[in-house]
């Protein structure tokens, strides 16, 4: 059975903790991102998936059996780095092979695994190429191919796309998504890029400094973000984190003195439980309906910038206490600078963050 486990990992540099306790399963025919800021320790954790870091605590189990001591070679994994090693005096279709030499497999067999291979990511026209005379994007494909010839138990992608331009991402994308889903084999990817983790994962565990902030699926962790740094990080444009002071907590409202001015919101039972205290306002950008007039459960802000983003138009607005606000608005709503805003956001996208970070809900 194609799994992956870590149980408690963490990896040490001297006095430098890079991954701290890390706890993770991947199940067969499921994709999981790694995703988080540079430095967050998630390609170390892919490393010592891999074997080519060893683990200062914890266990890495694959297939159901410890990898622990095993070196990268026994752990029977394919992984595919972001720079892809072509071997230049080789042509395509050797380069594709060159896993398959190991298995001491007859040229027959050699031949229709690549042949497989290459009808699937599109390279059969290219097989007798050298790799100095094909695109990005079909090296790429390439190096995919190389690591899905020979039937691994898990696959392993490090930023497989981040040297590709906006447009062969896009498509390289959907092109990989589509062959592991056809494959049954565990899968983890390494991106600093939400929109490659929120479009390519079943589900995406989120890193910072070492530690796995929230494992979810991509609806789960926007939809509910766990704390702030979670929120803050998925989405664009970025979630509005609003100040704020919770006053009361009466028949489901919440009554708050957030970027100096009073306003009601609609909030979780949860917020009940918090005694009146500094919490974290957090909306997203989409989640404010526009008033024609202010109200209690309204906020006020003016419009400094306006960004046109096509279908859509992103209002950079600031509150008088000087609280940034971020709106998207319709196209055909026409906002202007210095126009005052009046907000209400929508309270099932509204979330409420404790003094330590963390979501409050129920």
């Amino acid at each position: 059975m194609s799994t992956i486990e870590i149980k408690k990992i963490t990896k040490k540099f001297g006095e430098f903790t890079a991954v701290k306790d890390a706890d993770l399963s991947v199940k067969a025919g499921e994709v999981v991102c790694l995703l988080g800021p540079s430095g967050c320790g998630k390609t170390t954790t892919l490393r010592m998936i891999a074997g080519l870091e060893r683990t200062t605590e914890g266990d890495v189990v694959i297939a159901g059996k410890r990898m622990n001591e095993l070196p990268p070679e026994k752990r029977d994994i394919a992984m595919v780095f972001q720079f892809y090693a072509l071997y230049p005096a080789l042509s395509v279709g050797e380069n594709i092979a060159m896993p398959l030499h190991f298995e001491k497999l007859s040229t027959e067999e050699r031949n229709k695994r690549v042949n497989r291979v290459a009808k699937i990511l599109h390279l059969t026209e290219v097989l007798d190429r050298m790799p100095g005379q094909v695109s990005e994007g079909e090296k790429q494909r390439i190096a995919v191919a190389r690591a899905i010839v020979r039937d691994p138990n898990c696959f392993l992608f490090d930023e497989p796309l981040s040297r590709l331009d906006v447009e062969l991402r896009h498509s390289m994308r959907g092109q990989i998504k589509e062959v592991l889903s056809n494959l049954s084999k565990a899968t983890v990817i390494v991106t600093h890029d939400q929109l490659e983790a929120l479009t390519m994962a079943d589900r995406i565990a989120i890193m910072k400094d070492g530690m796995i902030e929230q494992v979810g699926t991509p609806h789960e962790v926007f939809a509910k973000p766990a704390n702030v740094f979670v929120a803050s990080f998925i989405g664009t444009p970025q979630m509005n984190l609003i100040e704020a002071e919770l006053k009361s907590f009466a028949k489901g409202v919440a009554s708050i003195a957030l970027a100096g001015s009073p306003v009601e919101m609609v909030a979780d039972p949860a917020v009940s439980k918090l005694k009146p205290s500094k919490v974290m306002i957090g909306i997203r950008p989409r989640a404010f309906n526009a008033q024609d007039k202010a109200a209690k459960d309204t906020i006020h802000a003016q419009a400094e910038l306006i960004e046109p983003m096509g279908a859509e138009t992103l209002v950079h607005a600031r509150t008088k206490a000087g609280a940034d606000i971020r709106v998207v608005v319709p196209r055909e709503k026409r906002v202007k600078i210095g126009e005052i805003l009046h907000l209400k956001p929508d309270p099932k996208q509204t979330h409420f963050f404790g003094e330590d970070g963390k979501a409050v809900r129920t």
